[in-house]
């Protein structure tokens, strides 16, 4: 695949775009010279877009489909799973003709108004000796503090199943969604409370 489609420019992925975009040369000859295809945080790529591809057809990414989205990306990252958006666009081949020079510094090509693609979730489980040493930290008076760039819904569910967030303790987004006030509002000291950042 990658031999079929060479790179031929890329933009990493980083924390503060939470995306990674390629530009490619397209050897299919009935469609456009070049395609470009982003993958990352789900939120980041679904703001990029504005058209989804649905069995094969290219459609308006309407706010039925986004609230769609989200509840797909919810109950995934719900699961402790890390989830990844997709999505690409075949670049116009009057804009982008064949040698076009992609500058991914000073960027000359779009990355938006693009088509999502999908979601992909995949495990990264926990070592199996985590529970067991967060417990003993615990048991020994240390606060054990979980860092981490998942997703603050894959986060919490992560932090439950090793017992960083036990039964019954709740984080300050839990206590605002059951006060249904705005998370700012809620008391970051009160005891047993939790902070997803």
């Amino acid at each position: 695949m990658r031999d079929k489609y060479p790179k031929l420019a890329e933009i990493p992925f980083n924390s503060t775009n939470k995306y990674q975009l390629s530009v490619h040369k397209n050897p299919n000859s009935s469609e456009t010279e070049h395609i470009l295809v982003m993958k990352g945080a789900p939120e980041s790529i679904l703001y990029r877009c504005s058209t989804i591809m649905i069995q094969g057809k290219e459609q308006p990414l309407d706010e039925e489909l986004k609230d769609a989205f989200q509840h797909a990306y919810v109950k995934l990252g719900s699961l402790g799973e890390r989830v990844l958006g997709f999505c690409h666009f075949s670049l116009p081949d009057d804009q982008f003709p064949e040698g076009f020079t992609f500058d991914t510094e000073d960027v000359n090509f779009t990355t938006e108004n693009l088509c999502f693609l999908g979601l992909m979730s995949m495990i990264d489980p926990p070592r199996a000796a985590v529970p067991d040493a967060v417990a003993k930290c615990r048991s020994a008076g240390i606060k054990v503090i979980m860092v981490t760039g998942d997703h603050p819904i894959t986060a919490k569910a992560i932090a439950k199943g090793v017992g960083i967030i036990s039964e019954g303790n709740e984080t300050v987004e839990d206590i605002a969604a059951r006060l249904n006030v705005p998370v700012g509002d809620v008391n970051p000291r009160l005891p047993g409370i939790f902070h997803l950042l």
